[in-house]
């Protein structure tokens, strides 16, 4: 059977390699180079093989990890290369990789231009040594800033900064100093992420070792406050919880995807798949990913089907993530629901108590109501009477966003 859309899909790359594992990450790497070709390879039979039975049009790919920046510009062309041909991509579409500034050069970001990527993420994290060490970064801040302004002198346009925050004993003017330093190398969009401590992380570790301290809750939501007032002052609108842009068309139009139920196909180890209502992923080891290719079957390790309960769960802890939150119109026609009816008493509480706001037909949280997203989603939930047996794929989200 041959899968088809109405409206363009993503393609997620993950490519797992990284120098050197950074000790907050989750996400799947290995540090041995030494199977940078053949899982090339595997890579690019897998791509061939699905693309047989679909038929989807697609208008981003994103080429993310791990590390992707420890791939030649050569090892991305054909990436792409391998896209455009068995793939129906769309004229103008995004093309993104993510980059450490450790693993870069001026010349290699001029190569990475040519090979047909149009947008950066650069994975800056801090603009201060200290930051760099705590969390294990391999670049330097100078380094960073050579990074962006490498990106610029290329060519980049679209180019967009990664941030963590909450570190540890971080104050709101060292944070802000960041921040200032970003807008002044003025990039396109910035994403500005809450350190947290992923179970089996070494830093989760140490947190239950008492080896660091988090940060205080109050701490981490005036932080949160704080960049939302500061980037808004410098141009940039936050269009979801940890995402901001200059413009709508400087959005990140891959990641929107996830948080739009929007199908996606995800390629490498660990990736990620969607075609509602079925989720798929791959095996978390590359040598088991290249052994699957090398015998002839897909390297899938599960696959789930999603219930309506689960799907009406993800969507409103998608649709919340967003700043114009949930399409009440789009959330009825689909589910064959009424959202106002279904969670009527919930939606009074939250919006008598500043957490939501019904604007134009879309729900959506406040400022406030950001910093509970997570209690949040949970009253719609079990005020739907939603809660037996359902789980949201809160993985999936943050391991691929």
């Amino acid at each position: 059977m041959t899968l088809m859309n109405t409206e363009p899909s993503g393609i997620y790359i993950h490519i797992p390699f990284c120098i050197r594992k950074c000790p907050y990450c989750d996400f799947y790497s290995i540090t041995d180079l030494s199977l940078r070709q053949v899982f090339l390879e595997s890579l690019l039979r897998e791509m061939e093989t699905v693309s047989a039975n679909i038929n989807f049009h697609f208008d981003s790919l994103y080429v993310g990890g791990g590390t992707p920046s420890v791939l030649d510009a050569e090892e991305i062309e054909r990436i792409i290369n391998a896209a455009y041909k068995h793939f129906r991509m769309l004229p103008g579409a995004e093309i993104s990789a993510e980059v450490n500034p450790g693993t870069v050069t001026s010349q290699k970001l001029k190569d990475y231009r040519s090979s047909g990527i149009n947008r950066l993420n650069i994975g800056v994290q801090s603009f201060q040594d200290e930051n760099l060490h705590f969390l294990g970064r391999i670049h330097s801040a100078q380094e960073a800033c050579l990074a962006v302004r490498g990106a610029q002198e290329a060519g980049f346009e679209n180019i967009g900064l990664d941030f963590i925050y909450g570190i540890p004993g971080q104050s709101e003017k060292s944070w802000l100093s960041d921040l200032q330093k970003a807008a002044e190398l003025s990039p396109a969009h910035l994403s500005c992420y809450t350190l947290t401590y992923e179970q089996g992380t070494p830093m989760e570790a140490n947190l239950r070792k008492g080896q660091i301290q988090a940060i205080p809750e109050d701490a981490a939501a005036g932080l949160f406050e704080a960049t939302g007032v500061f980037l808004a002052h410098h141009g940039y609108e936050r269009y979801e919880i940890s995402n901001f842009a200059r413009s709508a068309s400087q959005r990140s139009r891959h990641n929107q995807k996830y948080w739009s139920d929007i199908p996606y196909l995800g390629f490498g180890p660990s990736a990620h798949s969607f075609l509602p209502p079925e989720r798929y992923w791959n095996l978390r080891s590359v040598k088991a990913y290249i052994g699957a290719m090398n015998s002839g079957r897909l390297p899938v390790a599960e696959r789930e089907t999603l219930t309506q309960e689960q799907q009406i769960t993800e969507a409103i802890f998608l649709g919340l993530r967003k700043s114009e939150g949930i399409d009440i119109d789009a959330f009825d026609k689909k589910f064959d629901k009424d959202f106002k009816a279904l969670f009527g008493e919930v939606i009074q509480n939250l919006e008598a108590g500043g957490l939501i706001k019904i604007q134009k037909n879309h729900c959506a949280l406040s400022h406030k109501g950001m910093l509970l997203l997570d209690s949040i989603v949970s009253m719609f939930v079990l005020s739907a009477s939603l809660s037996q047996g359902l789980k949201t794929s809160g993985e999936l989200i943050s391991s691929e966003v």
